[in-house]
């Protein structure tokens, strides 16, 4: 399974080009990725997604925790959570090769739903992530989505069938009692999940502990303790890391200054934008944006 997995990303990447990036795919959310060497950490929003490597190994940083996944296991992220991720392990002989697939909620309620004994959420307070080994089942689920991809026009009608499958497989897998509480629509995770929606969509705004935790339904003290437990990070935390990401495409994509983005983002002193652009990204705004685009 791996290799036809593998011999099925490397076509569709050269392809496409080649090189090392991160490929968009006809479906939706679903995504391919290619590095011939390992990377520096590097920040991003992950979705709810499973995120599978064929081949080479990938550390995600969330906090001072550390998360490693290699050769056929999964990452599976249950929140959305500001991270760092890098390849820890690619060459040229043998490129680092993984998928992502964003989740679709709608329908893992769905599957849920249909189980005879669906999955009770278990007791485990720790991250919204964890990582699996996969099997030959979900496994071949990935397959068919990658030759899936070939053919877009059966997508619309096949991808809904094959997100369905995977749901099953990781439901009622060893991972199930935290896989469903994505979908169960009064667990703390998808009440978290609420409040940060809500948080993302107004991330530039002046931020309220008792408005996040009234769309959390929960107390304000109950609220803070379960979305650092889900995330490692207090909300003003996952605010701050939300603008400075943001910032931080404005200014590589040419989009505004150091000056334009502090203050698009909700900062209103500069100088402090800057200080701490520079503690989580390890350089000044304008030097770590040369450095980015050079290396790019």
């Amino acid at each position: 399974m791996r290799s036809d997995l593998k011999e099925a990303i490397t076509a569709f990447t050269k392809a496409h080009g080649g090189g090392n990036h991160f490929f968009p795919t006809p479906v939706g959310g679903f995504y391919l990725m290619q590095s011939t060497q390992q990377m520096m950490p590097h920040p991003m929003v992950y979705k709810p997604t499973l995120c599978l490597v064929i081949q080479g190994a990938k550390q995600l940083l969330l906090g001072d925790a550390i998360f490693d996944y290699g050769e056929m296991q999964a990452l599976i992220v249950s929140i959305e959570l500001p991270a760092f991720g890098r390849v820890i392990k690619a060459s040229e002989e043998e490129p680092y090769l993984a998928i992502s697939l964003e989740f679709d909620v709608g329908i893992m309620r769905e599957v849920m739903e249909q189980l005879d004994t669906p999955p009770k959420p278990n007791g485990n307070t720790g991250f919204g992530l964890f990582v699996q080994d996969v099997e030959d089942q979900l496994a071949d689920c990935m397959l068919r989505l990658m030759r899936l991809v070939e053919t877009p026009k059966a997508i619309p009608v096949l991808y809904p069938a094959i997100m369905r499958e995977i749901c099953f497989w990781l439901l009622t897998g060893p991972n199930g009692g935290e896989v469903c509480k994505l979908g169960l629509p009064d667990s703390h995770t998808r009440r978290i999940a609420d409040a940060i929606r809500v948080l993302r969509e107004n991330f530039a705004e002046p931020i309220r502990i008792e408005q996040l935790a009234a769309v959390a339904r929960m107390s304000p003290s109950s609220f803070h303790q379960h979305f650092k437990t889900l995330t490692s990070m207090t909300p003003l935390q996952y605010q701050k890391q939300l603008r400075l990401l943001e910032a931080r495409r404005l200014m590589t994509t040419g989009s505004s200054n150091v000056a334009g983005a502090a203050y698009q983002v909700g900062y209103e002193s500069a100088s402090q934008f800057s200080r701490e652009y520079a503690r989580m990204f390890g350089a000044p705004p304008k030097r770590a944006v040369m450095e980015m685009r050079a290396a790019g």
